[in-house]
């Protein structure tokens, strides 16, 4: 599918936190997503490139929250009809780690 380019870079688990970066789709403009999942909960959200204000929004409202929360509301949203968008490839990066 369109935009599913995404890459996982690093997948490590320490002391039960796993810590994930991955590279998203070129269709998007964040170069770098890295994220901890802590007991199925997003922590430490951060992107690196694209709409800095909204990007650390994100971070900031999916802190601590399940990563279901993420899976039911970010999928699926479309940025400049890219067929994708930075927050959908974090929920086809989360997919693709479970």
């Amino acid at each position: 599918m369109l935009g599913e380019d995404f890459r996982i870079v690093s997948d490590v688990t320490t002391a039960g936190v796993r810590h994930v970066t991955a590279i998203p789709s070129a269709l998007v403009c964040s170069r770098q997503i890295d994220f901890d999942l802590e007991e199925g909960r997003i922590r430490h959200l951060r992107y690196t490139g694209g709409c800095h204000g909204n990007l650390q929004a994100i971070g900031a409202l999916l802190e601590g929250q399940p990563v279901e929360f993420a899976l039911d509301r970010l999928d699926g949203i479309n940025c400049k009809e890219r067929g994708t968008s930075c927050s959908d490839q974090l929920v086809r990066i989360l997919r693709a780690l479970s």
